[in-house]
């Protein structure tokens, strides 16, 4: 009786939800640029273009924090990534690649291409920020980077990941993908990181397990940054980092930056990796130093 309750109660539940959520990815169509166009949102009025790039598991509610402070100024797109907040998750490899070019076709479509442009970026989305500025050096002004994610291999990120919240050592082991399929049962509030807002925590539960699994390792583990950065030529990049940081190693980033020719390194004391997400004002305080200042 003891293990049939086990089934009932456990063993079932799970394996249904791990059912539905892999099929739910299969039957999903695959990628089509021009039948799939990323959720997002334009706000301000401003003459000076802003567009806000999210980190993994992420979406465009995550900037959504004292915005008055720049919508008088600045015009502002807000934009889904694909797989992530309201966009489309079509059954698809995820890559660099596909993430930028879905994001050139909405900035382009929407007037972001006009070389007066900053990106700002937070973790993942700074990857693509900066992929983005070398391709297109001629569509932006620079970029802003938050909490720049850069490891030297993958035992470096299972290293840090294992010192986590158990959500993030469950998604960084080996079998990651598998439990994946399990998201709806961890983005539960018992497994909530404390540095996440409720409101940013509910929009994290409407990825699925293919967006995650291989945005993390197509964008964040395997793109080669020092590549992408070798490419932004004289082009101005602003990296700000929390000293307390302990998912994107600062010392790393502070190496990347060192990198790239017209950078400027902010290191926010106490700040963590969801820094904007506690003091959203000093990151607006480093749009207008931005555009204020000659690059």
């Amino acid at each position: 009786m003891t293990a049939l309750a086990i089934l009932s109660l456990v063993v079932l539940p799970v394996a249904i939800i791990a059912g539905y959520q892999y099929l739910t990815v299969e039957v999903a169509p695959t990628y089509n640029p021009e039948t799939m166009p990323l959720s997002f949102e334009i706000l301000g009025s401003g003459e000076k273009n802003l567009v806000f790039i999210h980190g993994l598991t992420g979406s465009k509610n995550y900037w959504k924090r004292d915005l008055d402070a720049i919508t008088d100024t600045h015009k502002i797109l807000l934009v889904d990534l694909l797989g992530f907040g309201d966009s489309p998750k079509p059954n698809s490899a995820y890559s660099l690649e596909m993430q930028v070019g879905a994001l050139e076709a909405t900035i382009s479509r929407e007037g972001f291409d006009r070389s007066k442009t900053v990106l700002v970026a937070h973790s993942m989305g700074t990857v693509i920020a900066l992929a983005l500025l070398a391709k297109h050096p001629d569509w932006f002004k620079g970029a802003i980077t938050i909490g720049t994610p850069v490891y030297k291999n993958m035992d470096e990120f299972k290293k840090i990941m294992s010192k986590h919240s158990l959500l993030d050592r469950l998604t960084a082991n080996k079998y990651s993908k598998y439990l994946c399929l399990l998201h709806p049962i961890f983005m539960t509030r018992p497994f909530k990181p404390d540095n996440l807002s409720n409101e940013v925590f509910a929009d994290a539960k409407k990825h699925n397990w293919q967006s995650y699994y291989n945005s993390l390792n197509e964008i964040i583990l395997e793109t080669d940054l020092y590549a992408i950065a070798r490419n932004i030529g004289s082009k101005k990049v602003v990296f700000i980092h929390g000293d307390r940081d302990t998912t994107a190693p600062m010392d790393n980033a502070i190496k990347l930056a060192d990198t790239i020719l017209n950078s400027k390194f902010l290191t926010v004391n106490g700040g963590d990796h969801q820094l904007f997400l506690k003091n959203p004002n000093m990151v607006w305080k480093a749009v207008g130093t931005f555009f204020d200042e000659k690059s």
